[in-house]
Order: structure tokens, then sequence, then C-alpha cells
């Protein structure tokens, strides 16, 4: 006897004139059974998973921002902002001034931009366009200059970025008091996946970072000046510090701290920065373990000896370079603020207080 197979109800297509339609022989029940088998261990088998390829980012080596950061530092922010709006330059606050440029002693706590803005009052009336050459973070105080032209504010911009501009800083730093008397640290310098500034291996140079942005090349050169209000001899001074009179730290891994509380010391120490990276000496001080006074954001301490700081203590101390009108040497120094247990006489010659 013939196999009759059943087709089951007949499909109708309503189709357009234009349309054409191609058929297929329908499968034998065998073969619709094999398909239909193959169908369903196919949906069953497990899919292979997607892979998407990673990106080997570089790993920071300084450690994150401390939780309680955030809040004290929103606090200063809040405080800055109200200061610094009733903020008024004076000429106690002049260091330098001639046609071209004024440089001032900008206190802590107080914005550049207030800075800037109150310099007018000053200057009476006088019709000029003023620029910042430099800027310093909020609760650093220091030497700052601001241009009377664009032209000047132009030459500045390029004396800076290269590297023509030597720069000075004094900061109180808390820990450990360090073995070495100069040091010089090299690393790399870059924003991390949640934007915080950290310290990167040296050799991680070049390579990108989640935002998009690169890791930059940092260096500083250190001195210590005193150790718990005793001086430190044998210190070169102002003049910048020559690789070979200091040690040098190539930094590849996680600096590792001492957690000895007991013996922490007040450590004032001169920076000699090569680079102008963001927070520069802020995170090299934290990478050596003698983070700064008052700068929560790199774990240094906020209440010490029985005191509570509301901001970090870093100084502009100097700045020297190149007229860019005259062409004469000029060397701005600002004066030292209370904190600091050195001072300078006269004869560059560093005096315990």
């Amino acid at each position: 006897m013939p196999l009759m197979l059943s087709l089951g109800p007949v499909i109708s297509f309503n189709l357009k004139p234009s349309s054409r339609l191609v058929t297929k022989p329908f499968p034998s029940s065998a073969s619709a059974v094999a398909m239909s088998n193959s169908s369903d261990q196919h949906q069953h088998q497990p899919q292979p998973e997607t892979t998407h390829p990673t990106v080997n980012y570089p790993i920071p080596l300084s450690p994150p921002l401390p939780s309680i950061s955030k809040q004290i530092e929103l606090s200063r922010a809040m405080t800055a902002s109200s200061n610094s709006s009733l903020f008024s330059l004076s000429t106690n606050h002049i260091i330098y001034e001639d046609e071209w440029l004024i440089a001032v002693n900008k206190p802590q706590g107080i914005y550049c931009e207030n800075v800037l803005s109150s310099v007018p009052t000053l200057l009476k009336g006088t019709d000029v366009e003023l620029h910042l050459a430099n800027r310093l973070d909020r609760d650093t105080s220091g030497a700052m200059i601001i241009t009377k032209s664009h032209k000047v504010a132009s030459k500045f911009v390029k004396a800076f970025t290269e590297h023509k501009v030597k720069k000075t800083y004094i900061a109180l730093c808390v820990g450990v008091a360090p073995k070495w008397k100069q040091m010089t640290v090299r690393s790399g310098h870059g924003r991390s996946k949640f934007g915080m500034w950290r310290v990167y291996a040296a050799s991680d140079v070049g390579r990108t970072l989640p935002g998009g942005s690169v890791v930059r090349d940092m260096e500083t050169s250190f001195e210590v000046l005193a150790i718990n209000g005793k001086r430190v001899e044998n210190v070169s001074g102002e003049e910048e510090m020559s690789c070979s009179s200091s040690s040098v730290v190539v930094v590849e891994e996680r600096a590792i701290k001492e957690a000895v509380e007991d013996d922490e010391s007040e450590i004032v120490v001169r920076a000699f920065p090569k680079s102008g990276r963001t927070h520069q000496i802020r995170l090299h001080c934290q990478y050596l373990g003698i983070s700064i006074r008052g700068d929560v954001k790199y774990e240094g301490v906020c209440e010490w000896k029985g005191a509570t700081y509301d901001g970090h203590e870093l100084h502009a101390e100097t700045l020297s370079f190149e007229h860019p009108v005259t062409g004469a040497h000029v060397v701005l120094r600002a004066p030292l603020p209370p904190w600091c247990n050195v001072c300078v006489d006269d004869d560059n010659n560093l005096v315990v207080a």
C-alpha cells in the first residue's frame, strides 16, 4: 500500500500582483521529525558566552581617597567659597609689581579666581587685561603671578610649559622621620577611573587611562629642612637640586607605609617640582609616607597634637624666571606662613624658629 501523508490544513497567501511565491516541497514526516529533534537539541545546547576583550589599564600605586575626606573637603570648600567672596587684596599681599605683571602672596583657603578679581582695586582704574600666569590649590598659599596683558600671559604660558619657570615649595608633613636628607621621586601621574589624581608607575607613562587621558611623567625633588623643629644640616638652599646629590626613586610598585604612630614626627621639607602636574607635591609626599599635615585627601592628618587643621600646609615659596619683556632674571619669594617653623634670613640661611 502506498504511504499517504496528510499535509494538514491548507495555508493560503493573499499576494499582490507583483509578488512572486517561491514554493519548496514539504519535508517527509521522517525528515520533519529529524529536523524538529535537531532544532530542540540546538535550543537546549548551552550557547558559548560572547567575550569582549578587556582593556588592560594601568593600576594606580597610591591609595584611593579616604572616605572621611569627602565630608571634610565639602565643608572646607563651602568655607573657602564664603571667605573668597569677601576677600580683598591689600598692599601687604604684593610681592612684586611692574607695568607688565603683579605677584602676590595668596593666602590659604582663598580661590585663585577671587584673588584675580580683586586685583583691579589695587590698580586704581588702570585699563589692563588681567590673566593668571600660575594657579595654586585652594589651600596652598604663596607666590602667584598675574599678568597685565594677553601678550605677556602668552609668554608665561610658554615658559611654564617648557619648564623655564623654577619653583620651590615648603611643606609641613607628618610621618616617620625619613632617613634620607634629599630625595628625587619619578613616577607617572593621572586620573583613576573614579576621576581622582593618583600616582602610577614610571613605566606606565604614555598608557591610556579609563577616561581616555594618558599617564604623564611626574618628578619632584625633596630635601628635609627640619624634624620636630630641629634643623637638618647640609641642605642645599633654594637653588635647584641635582639628581647626583640626592637619592632617586623610580616608582614601579606600591609604597609600603610604616604604621608606627608613636614615632611620627613633624617634618618640614622643601620641594622642587620638575614637572607641573596637578597635586604633584601632595601625591609624592603621600607616596613617601610623609603626607602633608591637614591634607585629608592624601592621607594627611586632620587633627594633630590636640589641634584641628582646616587646610593642608603647603606654601609656594619662590618663583624664578626670565622676565618676559626685559629679559632680567627675577626671583619672587613669598613670606613664609605662621605654621612654618623654619625661616630664611637676609643671607638665605635657614634659621629654625
